[in-house]
């Protein structure tokens, strides 16, 4: 399919087939997907949960306002951000990009004190609010990613984030679930799928600037 294709083909997946279960290398598609999604400074303040444990499903439906995606999916994503967004996370960063770039110190020592200064200065408040813009980054790619690999999905906010946290020992983790994002293969009877998209026209949501 070609991307538009794609993109048409795709909708918010109200029933899932629960008898179809995504294969290994599509889940692993996801993951590096997730993994290669843009972050601002390219910081990276997010985890992904893949959940495939349906008795966790079901006990985290109550906790998604009942919504049977939960449970009749194949898998559950859930798009974390990271809690501590310190100078240690900060450093570690730049020490990845040492080791995988061999980039000398002081070529990476102005950006460096830049983040640490920029980001020390913003209280936790305002670096949760970054992190969270940085999730729904992750989640739209994700979105693409599964059209074009014919996986469907529903992307959902509407889920209790502390009862996740406890039943998902998340904050053990220094984590914070922020999105959810059920996958699999929708189910043949579920009529969403045929119903035909509704989109403002182009020229509605479009504005060009061209020079002659």
């Amino acid at each position: 399919m070609s991307s538009i294709k794609s993109l048409q083909w795709r909708y918010a997946t109200k029933k899932f087939d629960d008898s179809q279960y995504l294969s290994d290398d599509k889940i692993h598609i996801l993951k590096e997907s997730f993994n290669l999604t843009a972050t601002s400074y390219g910081l990276q303040p997010l985890k992904l949960v893949v959940l495939k444990d349906k008795t966790l499903q079901q006990e985290l439906l109550v906790h998604s306002f009942q919504q049977q995606q939960i449970v009749t999916a194949s898998h559950l994503l859930i798009i974390c951000i990271e809690k501590n967004i310190d100078a240690e996370f900060i450093n570690q960063y730049f020490e990845l990009t040492k080791e995988i770039r061999n980039t000398p110190e002081e070529i990476l020592k102005p950006f460096r004190e830049f983040l640490l200064k920029d980001f020390g200065a913003k209280p936790q408040q305002e670096l949760e609010k970054w992190a969270i813009n940085q999730a729904y980054l992750a989640l739209g790619n994700l979105l693409t990613v599964c059209a074009n690999e014919q996986i469907d999905a529903c992307p959902m906010e509407g889920f209790d984030a502390e009862k996740y946290d406890e039943i998902l020992q998340l904050e053990q983790k220094n984590l914070k679930s922020v999105l959810i994002l059920p996958v699999g293969y929708r189910a043949k009877d579920d009529i969403f799928a045929d119903f035909k998209k509704v989109r403002r026209p182009l020229k509605e949501t479009i504005i060009e600037i061209t020079k002659e």
